[in-house]
């Protein structure tokens, strides 16, 4: 990646900067000199605070609470991470959920002051695909298959709607599965490294699904690409490695490096409806952004499993 980007203190609002993608984000948007400005619903302890950043906390599906947040305020960068990964049905939370990234799309939409805005990035989801066939390509009409992939499917389209007859600036990121240091623990891959490392046995699936795993520099990489490009403005983009594997596989790769851990196959059912094969066409990334993935997955593995046993 680029170390300085002279931007002349551009400012950029990050919803959800404080999560996995939004922190790597920050750090790097820092080095690049941008003013950052960062929402998340939870409070963040001034201790884990970086400096020069701003921390607004806000629930974006409150829309009053958030225009009086934003009032005032001028960004010309705008990148949509809000909300968390939530496979919850309608009837067990997952309004909630379609709340969140839905509707808090939305409302980011209609409190934002759109005067000086230059880009709209929305990071979308690769469930958005729900069972259609590998690879998936962006031309495919979405089918999810939950409420978080409901709701990140009408986000979409709401987006894509605004670009064709208003020319919002959006353009739409849909990355698969991401990884890397500083991950969630309870995420598949942070959960397959700490149970090698504490040389468990625990339980996984069969492992037969083809996934295609992206290295978080990467994606960091290509939302950067993406904030100046008017070419891809309207566009969805499937950001991947391009590497498919079995879960299994990585499963298989991560007990490797680490010499430790019992993994048990087949001791977790799989998801009702879960597609079995999703892994990503990438051409549009490469024609698009000119961007591919530049981590390979072992060398990803290596440096996340390294971070992992330098936070123990």
């Amino acid at each position: 990646m680029e170390t300085v980007n002279n931007v002349d203190k551009k400012r950029l609002l990050l919803v959800g900067g404080t999560g996995f993608i939004g922190m790597h984000i920050t750090k790097e948007a820092l080095i690049r000199g941008y003013q950052v400005s960062i929402i998340s619903k939870k409070h963040k302890p001034l201790s884990e605070r970086l400096d020069g950043v701003e921390y607004l906390t806000i629930d974006i599906s409150l829309k009053e609470n958030l225009f009086h947040v934003l009032r005032g305020q001028t960004f010309h960068y705008v990148i949509n991470l809000g909300g968390y990964i939530d496979h919850s049905n309608y009837f067990d939370g997952g309004g909630k959920v379609f709340d969140i990234h839905f509707t808090g799309t939305k409302n980011l939409v209609d409190c934002l002051n759109k005067r000086n805005l230059i880009s709209f990035i929305q990071i979308g989801s690769s469930d958005e695909y729900g069972d259609n066939p590998a690879p998936q390509n962006e031309s495919q009409r979405e089918s999810p298959i939950s409420p978080y992939s409901f709701a990140k499917t009408a986000a979409t389209h709401l987006l894509q709607m605004l670009y064709k007859t208003e020319k919002f600036p959006v353009v739409i990121l849909r990355p698969f599965l991401v990884y890397g240091p500083g991950q969630e623990g309870n995420r598949f891959i942070p959960q397959i490294i700490q149970g090698c490392l504490n040389d468990d046995k625990f339980p996984v699936s069969q492992g037969e699904q083809l996934r295609d795993f992206c290295f978080i520099d990467d994606i960091v990489n290509v939302v950067f690409l993406s904030l100046n490009n008017t070419d891809a403005q309207g566009e969805v983009i499937n950001i991947a490695s391009g590497e498919l594997i079995s879960i299994k596989d990585i499963v298989i790769n991560i007990q490797s490096i680490i010499g430790m851990g019992a993994p048990q196959f087949g001791e977790v059912s799989y998801r009702v409806g879960e597609n079995m094969q999703l892994y990503a066409n990438i051409g549009k990334a490469k024609t698009l952004l000119k961007w591919e993935s530049q981590v390979d997955l072992k060398d990803g593995l290596v440096k996340t499993i390294n971070a992992y046993r330098a936070y123990d």
